[in-house]
């Protein structure tokens, strides 16, 4: 009855749809991650990580890719590559797939956890990648952050994400795969929504304006007169970032962030000004600000002081912005609505766009999806 790949489909009953869940029992399609997996086993825990295929170009410019929008009809699969989310915590966004007609699927690792992951390097990696190339699933959406996406990004095949051409969604510790994919492969990828955020009005607006291919809905833009400007001036590149821990800590490796003449986005939860400080100038020592045509901001949550700092009072995060960015030349504001918010733009990186930061406004200039 079933083929190579078997598959059980369970009735889970989530927000009232049914849901149904992949159980990858033989992964012989998957070969590369199977060998990988037992090659790392074998070795120990003194091994190196392997490295990433040469079919993947790294370090050359692809053509860009669109992937193929959301429509009624559409199967959405979701996936665990970092930390554990369960299936209570992804309902709302299943019951707003319901809303679109549009089917979920979930991985074999929703629900699972392996300490602070949502299971083995291998297991997830395979997750992910057996969702790329399943020719059911039309878009793939990361379950939560967390944590636990770098240590995969060597197991996967950018080729074949390439070929396969879906969207591919999430933040925080996402941003790793969002920016690797983007790169490697060419497909535009997405930074926004995990299938555990909450789904106010504007996200949902949001999420339909970028991944819904209908050229008669507005291309997202934004305007707010309370951003902070850090320093004024316009300018049009093509989007890239996230979760500035996450940019930060690839620095010097085979996926660090390509920031040529982009439009940087930035965002960030729970840390110090001082930490803030930290890896803005690191970024800055490696000459990603500095190749940058814009900086775009979010609310960078809870990260103002919480009292003295390392030695003594605290600068403001405003003050660090100021200190470190605006020598910079370049358009900067501070406080975009993306990220660890409820509120949440979805931002398309690999399209270009515009940030005016005099005018204080943000928008997006092409399509993301076809």
């Amino acid at each position: 009855m079933f083929s190579r790949t078997e598959q059980t489909f369970v009735d889970l009953s989530v927000a009232g749809v049914c849901v149904f869940q992949t159980f990858d029992l033989l992964m012989n399609r998957r070969s590369f991650v199977t060998t990988l997996a037992t090659a790392t086993l074998a070795a120990g825990a003194g091994s190196t990580l392997p490295s990433a295929s040469a079919e993947t170009g790294i370090g050359q410019p692809l053509a860009r890719v669109l992937p193929r929008g959301i429509r009624a009809g559409s199967t959405v699969g979701i996936v665990c590559p970092a930390s554990a989310a369960s299936s209570g915590d992804i309902a709302d966004f299943v019951s707003l797939c319901r809303e679109w007609d549009v089917r979920v699927k979930l991985g074999k690792n929703v629900s699972r956890r392996n300490g602070y992951l949502s299971a083995p390097d291998q297991d997830r990696a395979s997750e992910f990648m057996g969702f790329i190339e399943d020719p059911e699933v039309d878009a793939v959406i990361c379950a939560r952050g967390g944590y636990g996406v770098m240590r995969i990004l060597p197991m996967l095949d950018f080729t074949a994400i390439r070929q396969a051409g879906k969207i591919i969604m999430g933040f925080s510790d996402i941003t790793a795969l969002l920016i690797a994919a983007q790169q490697l492969s060419g497909v535009v990828t997405f930074h926004g929504p995990v299938a555990s955020s909450s789904f106010d009005q504007f996200t949902v607006q949001s999420l339909q304006e970028v991944l819904l291919p209908d050229t008669s809905t507005p291309l997202t833009s934004f305007s707010n007169p309370r951003l902070t400007v850090i320093s004024g001036g316009t300018a049009q590149g093509r989007l890239t970032g996230g979760n500035l821990a996450l940019v930060v800590s690839t620095l010097g490796t085979k996926f660090e962030i390509d920031t040529t003449d982009a439009i940087l986005f930035l965002e960030e939860v729970n840390e110090e000004p001082f930490r803030v400080d930290r890896m803005l100038t690191q970024m800055w020592l490696a000459g990603k600000l500095q190749s940058a045509k814009a900086i775009a901001l979010g609310n960078f949550r809870d990260c103002e002081a919480r009292g003295t700092s390392i030695s003594g009072p605290s600068l403001s995060l405003q003050q660090v912005f100021e200190q470190r960015l605006a020598s910079l030349g370049i358009p900067v504001v501070y406080g975009l609505p993306f990220g660890h918010v409820k509120s949440k733009m979805t931002l398309p990186l690999g399209v270009n766009a515009e940030l005016n930061a005099t005018e204080r406004t943000f928008r997006v200039l092409e399509q993301a999806v076809v």
